[in-house]
């Protein structure tokens, strides 16, 4: 009977997911031919070249540390938040949760093109920085600046939401327990509220790192061709230059990168729960 009820959802993840993963890994180890067509035959030429360019091991280390560095600032901008609605109530916590799900009724790409504005040359910040006597704004586009400026912001909702959704232990009772026994603010925060959030903090952590590093059109507009993620060069390898077997290793490697981020999210988990 559970099998049964499991078959729906087993048929739909083979057709939408495993298939065309092994479609891609059976891509991977084919020729790549100048036409942009692919060979017959199998080789292991395009994953020897793959792990064995500076850039593409260097690729994938930027990638990598770009999409940790965006969860961080992501994590520190949104726990304040998550922790005061957490704590709120009544018409004062709908307020806030409309106003923190309502970006993502919004295309990623339109507010990217909304940071496009602020970020410029001639942008919204660049004109302030002027008005109070900066000659020479730093540059906040086209460049890794804008890029985890722009993501951070975008993937904020998330973080949120995940971090509520982990936040079901925290207990008001047990944080005025710790303030009774002589607790100052922080100690409380650091002993009590911490460990207590910390598997929301684990799973805001795990979705916003997979969402950053799999994240295209904001480093592709932000970053203006200068910035080069996994995602991006996926899509030059398959769009520009046509080889397909390359970009389809560097897809499979997302994913392996993908499968390490669960196993450590799973590790973490079992420490904190």
């Amino acid at each position: 009977m559970v099998a049964l009820l499991l078959l729906p959802i087993a048929l739909v993840n083979s057709v939408g997911f495993l298939w065309p993963v092994v479609n891609l890994l059976r891509m991977s180890f084919q020729e790549a031919q100048a036409s942009g067509a692919l060979g017959a035959g199998f080789t292991l030429d395009t994953w020897r070249e793959t792990l064995g360019d500076w850039f593409t091991l260097e690729l994938i280390a930027n990638s990598v540390g770009v999409s940790l560095l965006i969860t961080v600032l992501t994590l520190i901008a949104s726990y304040p938040i998550a922790l005061y609605l957490h704590r709120s109530r009544g018409l004062m916590r709908t307020v806030l949760m409309v106003l923190v799900v309502a970006p993502l009724l919004t295309s990623a790409v339109v507010r990217t093109y909304g940071w496009i504005a602020i970020l410029s040359d001639r942008g919204l910040i660049a004109n302030a920085l002027m008005a109070l006597g900066v000659s020479a704004p730093p540059s906040l586009m086209f460049n890794l600046t804008g890029v985890v400026i722009g993501l951070t912001e975008i993937l904020m909702p998330y973080m949120i939401l995940a971090l509520l959704s982990g936040f079901g232990r925290l207990d008001p009772r047990l944080e005025e327990a710790a303030r009774t026994l002589g607790a100052n603010p922080f100690q409380t925060f650091r002993r009590v509220v911490l460990p207590l959030t910390a598997p929301g903090i684990a799973l805001g952590s795990l979705l916003c790192f997979v969402l950053a590093i799999s994240s295209f059109v904001t480093p592709k507009l932000l970053g203006g061709g200068r910035v080069f993620l996994l995602a991006t060069e996926v899509y030059d390898q398959a769009i520009v230059t046509l080889n397909w077997p390359l970009a389809a290793a560097l897809s499979m490697i997302v994913l392996i990168v993908f499968g390490l981020s669960l196993a450590l999210y799973g590790r973490v988990l079992r420490l904190v729960a």
